[in-house]
């Protein structure tokens, strides 16, 4: 099972959408060649994100306990599913995005490939450089505040 994905990956998108897997890359992801990708829309931000489908399949399990009689569930399913599509990398290494998704995404010629965790996010180039140039954020105060209350021991002291 894939626990993390690691790196940042640049690459180009040719004219039919498609991008060949940097081989690096690929190589993190050969045990889930053969099952397949899911490709969708970031929550957050405006880039894809590429799940190996045994994380899908996790999220997916997360994502059926929501009881769908609850409005607010129902909502959050069909937006976070929204242009999802599965997909599969070609004999010769390469992925092929769908128009819709090459739209939300903005991708143009030259894209990044980045590493988060246990996915895989696809930028436009020029948006990922902004987005981690993170102007509007202070990456070390985002630091303390996300990571800096725990601790190794998981006894509460820090």
């Amino acid at each position: 099972m894939l626990n993390s994905i690691i790196g940042t990956y640049e690459c180009k998108v040719d004219a039919k959408g498609r991008l060949m897997i940097p081989s690096a890359l690929k190589k993190q992801l050969s045990n889930s060649m053969q099952n397949g990708f899911v490709l969708k829309r970031s929550v957050f931000q405006p880039c894809l994100e590429l799940y190996p489908m045994n994380e899908w399949e996790l999220m997916m399990e997360k994502i059926n306990k929501l009881n769908r009689f609850v409005k607010k569930n129902n909502d959050f399913i069909r937006r976070f599913t929204a242009g999802v599509k599965v997909v599969d990398v070609d004999d010769l290494g390469r992925l092929l995005i769908p128009k819709d998704l090459i739209v939300f995404g903005s991708i143009s010629k030259d894209i990044v490939l980045s590493s988060a965790v246990n996915i895989v996010e696809i930028w436009d180039k020029d948006l990922y450089e902004s987005a981690i140039a993170g102007g509007d954020v202070d990456f070390a105060d985002l630091a303390e505040d996300v990571m800096g209350n725990g601790n190794d021991d998981n006894n509460g002291i820090s």
